[in-house]
């Protein structure tokens, strides 16, 4: 006959390993996070922070008004210079409206963005 409890005590040992393993592990995660936040040497780069306005459309923009500016969750972008000003799409843009969030496009690349939108026809 076979012991009932062996598969539970193989469980609790794999369990207690597994345990010192991920302590440690955050152990050397928290000496990276404490570095960064220090200064000192990044353990990711950011990524640029100047694209294009049809980079930043396709990472930011393209899910709610989608791929070929016709609107879906968010209303559509073509034509939009017809009844907005560079200046009414920049603050758009900037501050949002309605559910669309602000902030979604870096402040170096506002302008530019606004000129895209605007411009489509």
């Amino acid at each position: 006959m076979r012991n009932p409890v062996m598969p539970f005590i193989i469980i609790m040992v794999f369990g207690i390993g597994l345990m010192f393993l991920l302590s440690f592990k955050g152990l050397g995660d928290a000496k990276d996070l404490a570095k960064e936040k220090e200064g000192g040497e990044k353990t990711e780069q950011k990524e640029s922070t100047s694209s294009s306005p049809e980079d930043i459309y396709k990472q930011n923009c393209i899910s709610c008004h989608g791929n070929a500016f016709e609107g879906g969750v968010g209303p559509a972008l073509k034509g939009v210079g017809d009844h907005l000003s560079v200046d009414e799409v920049k603050d758009v843009i900037t501050n949002g409206r309605g559910a669309m969030p602000a902030g979604l496009v870096e402040e170096q690349n506002i302008d530019a963005m606004a000129e895209y939108i605007h411009g489509l026809k």
